[in-house]
C-alpha cells in the first residue's frame, strides 16, 4: 500500500488535504486514492478502509461513481463511516452515483430503442469491464440520505454539479443528467 499520509493517529497536517476517491484525473491541490495503482495515484487502497488516514485529517473528500460498487450490507456503511471519521469538522464530502430513480424512468420509457435500453441497464449494473466494474447497490436521494445519516453526517444537499473534475458526475444520457450529486457535511 502506497501512502504519504500522516498515518492513523498522527497529528493532522497544516496543509489542506483534499482526497479524490477513485480518481484518475490529476489536479493541483488534490490527492488520488484508487484501488488500483496507476500514474498519478497517491494512495493505493480501498474506500472501504481508510485507516491510512488519521481522524479529522481531510478537508474535502470527492468521489464520482464509486460507492455504487459497494455492497449495501457492510461495504457502503463502512466506507461512509470512514469518510465521516477522516473528514475535518469544517470539511465536506462530495459524491456522485448513478441516480437509480432517473435510470429506472429512462429504462421504462416506451420510446427508448433496445440499444439505448441496454446502455441504461449497464449504467444500473456496471460496465463489467474489470473485476471492480460491477454495481452492487442502487441509490436514490432518499436511500443515500439514510446511509449518510447512519454514518453520522448531519446535513446534505443535492447539487447540480461540482465543477471539479471531468468525470461521470456530469454524465448525460439522451440529454438527461443521470447522476445523483450530493454534498454532505459532518
Amino acid at each position: 500500500m502506497t501512502s504519504t499520509s500522516n498515518g492513523p493517529g498522527a497529528a493532522p497536517s497544516a496543509e489542506p488535504l483534499r482526497l479524490h476517491v477513485g480518481g484518475r484525473e490529476v489536479k493541483p491541490g488534490w490527492k488520488i486514492l484508487n484501488i488500483q495503482a496507476a500514474p498519478g495515484v497517491d494512495y493505493v487502497g480501498s474506500c472501504v478502509d481508510l485507516s491510512q488516514f488519521a481522524d479529522a485529517s481531510v478537508d474535502e473528500v470527492y468521489a464520482s461513481h464509486v460507492y455504487e460498487h459497494l455492497g449495501y450490507q457492510s461495504e457502503l456503511p463502512a466506507a461512509l463511516a470512514h469518510v465521516r471519521r477522516i473528514i475535518r469538522p469544517s470539511g465536506r464530502f462530495m459524491f456522485s452515483v448513478p441516480d437509480l430513480e432517473i435510470l429506472c424512468k429512462l429504462f421504462v420509457e416506451p420510446k427508448l430503442e433496445a440499444q439505448h435500453r441496454f446502455h441504461v441497464m449497464r449504467m444500473m449494473f456496471g460496465g463489467q469491464m474489470d473485476p471492480y466494474d460491477f454495481h452492487k447497490v442502487g441509490l436514490t436521494w432518499e436511500i443515500a440520505i439514510g446511509f449518510l445519516g447512519r454514518a453520522g453526517f448531519t446535513r446534505a444537499k443535492r447539487v447540480q454539479s461540482f465543477g471539479l473534475f471531468q468525470d461521470t458526475s456530469e454524465l448525460r444520457f439522451l440529454g438527461v443528467p443521470i447522476s445523483l450529486n450530493i454534498e454532505a457535511l459532518p
